[in-house]
């Protein structure tokens, strides 16, 4: 197996801007690093049950990889123009109950967000299968990647957390970006 290849791909995909990590910076924005902590747990879990279900069952979902690919599609795109929309008209001058930055929030996410589907779908298949395939080895490395995916999210936590008063002083213009980053990104998965 090619460590270094596996590893670039793992923080590339994690740490790069996505649904998740746009989520992410844009709760700690408008709600705080505690909000987008919970948040972070909930995403931090389902990515590593979608790991462990690609390992369990990537050789039945191979046959249906078209399928799915297209349903998630459908659904993640839907999903990810009504999280823009959302962090587009956010008024944080209202007090409002935040349904996004929960713990069920972030974990349901990760289910509709194409890119975390997709590299949970390759990543594992790709990089660890053609090598090891006993449970311990496989197992070991479903929670490394699961911490990768962990350190992103914290990643784009702290960022939020130290631009706080930056990102709050110019809340339009960042509401707008992160809007427009999550519509890039919506693009993007049909390119």
């Amino acid at each position: 197996m090619d460590i270094t290849s596996f590893i670039i791909y793992c923080f590339i995909v994690t740490f790069t801007p996505g649904p998740t990590n746009i989520v992410i910076l844009s709760t700690v924005h408008n709600y705080g690093p505690k909000k987008a902590m919970e948040y972070t747990y909930g995403a931090t879990i389902a990515f590593g049950v979608l790991l462990g279900i690609s390992a369990m069952l990537n050789t039945v979902l191979i046959t249906f990889i078209p399928k799915i690919l297209m349903g998630m599609q459908i659904i993640g795109t839907i999903y990810m123009l009504y999280l823009a929309y959302q962090i587009y008209k956010m008024d944080t001058s209202e007090t409002t109950d935040n349904k996004t930055g929960t713990f069920i929030s972030g974990f349901l996410t990760q289910f509709l967000n194409p890119k975390v589907v997709l590299f949970t779908m390759t990543v594992i298949p790709s990089f660890i299968l053609p090598y090891y395939t006993d449970t311990t080895t496989v197992t070991i490395s479903v929670i490394a990647i699961t911490i990768v995916g962990f350190l992103a999210f914290i990643t784009w936590v702290l960022f939020g957390a130290i631009l706080k008063n930056f990102l709050q002083k110019h809340t339009r213009l960042v509401n707008v970006i992160m809007a427009l980053s999550l519509l890039y990104a919506t693009i993007m998965i049909w390119m």
